[in-house]
């Protein structure tokens, strides 16, 4: 009996063991805040104003606001997993040039906001934002429009889940926590993942308009996650097809890329 116990004990260790693992992986390659912003709207000389909003589980959230005088909608920008938004004011000088307002946000521990990143609390912070954009007599909340690249394509898909919105942009991003722990981690079993990020489920009850851009070329979240995505999603739906690696602004560097973002937001009078 003795050599049983011993191999059960074993089994037993080595199950643990990989659950810690599998936990420590989540914590340490999920998330990676800066808390040090390097560039704001004022250097760039875009008009802002510097928020900080009070999500419902009472954490202060930094959101930057830069409107566009004569703005119909408004763009709710959810960023990537790394850095902070000060390293995507390109993106949203692009979309404030194109006559939206632009409200865009750091997740809590990114920047200036306060706690520590975790699933449920980005989910928080993008639906804190958008409440407090309904709180503002000069912002019509009926045409709010979500944006969301890599990990900010699953807070933007959890945000049109919980809360109304007129479109939603959904660019280079993966289907589900379980899908890209197949890819990144083949060897662990994805069963035991805590973490979820499940926009495969969530895209197909969205009937807002959505467009969901991805490359083929991207090395960091395959191709046919954005495929995948589409095939899921309900209509209305559009899939762009766009160049470069995962980490290029191709809606800068791709002309094919920002025609394609500008054709939908008039095609949907989302503009």
């Amino acid at each position: 009996m003795r050599p049983m116990i011993v191999f059960a004990l074993l089994i037993i260790c080595a199950a643990i063991g990989l659950v810690i693992l599998v936990r420590y992986l989540e914590a340490t390659g999920v998330f990676f805040p800066n808390k040090e912003i390097n560039i704001t709207p004022a250097q760039m000389r875009l008009p802002y104003e510097d928020l900080y909003v009070t999500t419902s589980d009472g954490i202060k959230i930094n959101a930057w606001l830069l409107k566009n005088p004569g703005a119909k909608f408004t763009l709710i920008y959810a960023h990537g997993n790394a850095g902070n938004m000060g390293d995507r004011l390109l993106k949203v000088k692009f979309f404030r040039d194109l006559g939206l307002n632009v409200l865009i946000f750091d997740y809590r521990g990114y920047g200036n906001s306060h706690g520590h990143p975790s699933e449920p609390g980005v989910y928080l912070d993008a639906q804190a934002v958008y409440d407090y954009l309904k709180t503002r007599t000069d912002i019509d909340a009926h045409r709010v429009i979500a944006y969301g690249t890599s990990l900010g394509g699953v807070v933007a898909v959890d945000l049109a889940a919980h809360r109304p919105l007129a479109g939603l942009i959904i660019d280079s991003s993966i289907t589900s926590a379980r899908e890209a722990a197949r890819h990144f981690y083949p060897y662990l079993p994805s069963f035991i993942l805590h973490l979820r990020f499940d926009s495969l489920s969530k895209v197909r009850d969205l009937t807002i308009p959505k467009l969901i851009i991805h490359s083929p070329e991207d090395q960091t979240i395959p191709y046919v996650m954005g495929q995948r995505l589409f095939e899921a999603a309900a209509e209305p739906k559009e899939f762009l097809t766009s160049s470069g690696g995962h980490n290029e602004i191709q809606i800068l560097n791709d002309p094919k890329t920002a025609a394609g973002v500008k054709q939908f937001l008039v095609a949907h009078h989302l503009l």
